[in-house]
């Protein structure tokens, strides 16, 4: 591995999938990885979001983005009531508590599988540049993902180093992105 300032990369990466929960979020991250010659891919899977109004939003924003760079977009599949059986019995939860490990191991699990299905070996994920979210529950997440999925490397990082969170709220108003107030779920809308 070499060193970019606190930004670690897996040695000789070129290309990456990376879960994106929104186009804030990924704006800076995306930036970055185009930066250091690393091809992103951008995978969109949150069924966590609700409601589908607001799944829609941020969807197609964070389509937007992609399109406006002509990096790749992979749209998941909405399927809240799979998500809600995932969460089932961790609904009381609080915000960073079981419930957020839990969502985060489902999501992860789905990047590392399209990753084997597309031959993007490497998967990372915006979920750890939110200040809101445990980036050890995410490395957690990833790397129960990259072990249940075999030829798969998740790329722990915490992308809110190296100026990449003030970049993000740049990039926000530049691209005069819808800015969400809350993760997704509606447990965490309730709060």
């Amino acid at each position: 591995m070499h060193c970019k300032r606190h930004i670690i990369v897996p040695e000789g990466v070129t290309e990456v999938l990376l879960h994106a929960c929104c186009a804030p979020c990924s704006s800076a991250i995306v930036e970055w990885l185009m930066q250091h010659d690393i091809r992103p891919t951008i995978f969109y899977y949150n069924p966590n979001i609700w409601p589908r109004e607001e799944y829609d939003i941020r969807k197609n924003e964070s389509k937007r983005h992609a399109e406006s760079l002509g990096i790749q977009w992979i749209d998941g599949d909405y399927d809240h009531e799979r998500w809600l059986k995932e969460v089932q019995g961790l609904e009381g939860e609080p915000e960073r508590g079981s419930r957020c490990l839990q969502c985060f191991k489902h999501r992860l699990l789905a990047t590392a599988l399209l990753a084997r299905q597309t031959g993007i070996r490497v998967f990372t994920t915006t979920l750890a540049s939110s200040r809101w979210k445990s980036v050890e529950q995410i490395t957690t997440a990833g790397e129960a993902a990259m072990q249940a999925v075999p030829d798969t490397l998740f790329w722990a990082q915490n992308w809110r180093k190296d100026g990449l969170s003030d970049r993000r709220n740049q990039l926000l108003k530049e691209y005069g992105f819808y800015n969400q107030q809350y993760c997704g779920c509606e447990f965490s809308v309730r709060k």
